[in-house]
């Protein structure tokens, strides 16, 4: 994801507004690998700007997404969730802990079946974290 200001010039240039409510989930969002729902960014917004809307949060959050700078996405395992990591990665998911984690494949898969264009690949993996495993 972008850096904050560089969020907040995009924002400007689309012709939308630099609110604080945006600038704290632009902060909140900076670096966050935890792939969150936007109810766990409200609960985490909501203790530094107790005014802020959950419906200013989902909204930042569609905003975001629409102009391709975080990922909205569907693991299968919950509410949606955002993930400010827009490079092309794949998912983990602990089934005992329920953390979700980017991963990287090295392998190039090509589907050839008549008539089918592919655009994207989301690939899901579910197990155990290393957290999860060295706990057991």
């Amino acid at each position: 994801m972008r850096s904050q200001t560089e969020l907040t010039d995009a924002f400007r240039d689309a012709g939308l507004k630099i609110t604080p409510q945006r600038l704290l989930m632009f902060r909140l969002l900076e670096g966050n690998s935890t792939h969150p729902t936007a109810e766990a960014l409200y609960e985490v917004a909501r203790r530094e700007m107790p005014s802020i809307s959950l419906r200013t949060v989902y909204q930042t959050l569609n905003d975001l997404a629409s102009m391709g700078e975080l990922l909205q996405i569907d693991l299968g395992s919950g509410p949606g969730r955002f993930d400010p990591n827009t490079e092309d990665h794949h998912h983990f998911i602990c089934d005992d802990c329920g953390s979700i984690h980017d991963v990287q494949v090295d392998t190039e898969a090509t589907l050839q079946a008549d008539g089918l264009e592919v655009r994207s690949v989301e690939v899901v993996f579910r197990g155990s974290c290393a957290t999860c495993v060295a706990s057991k």
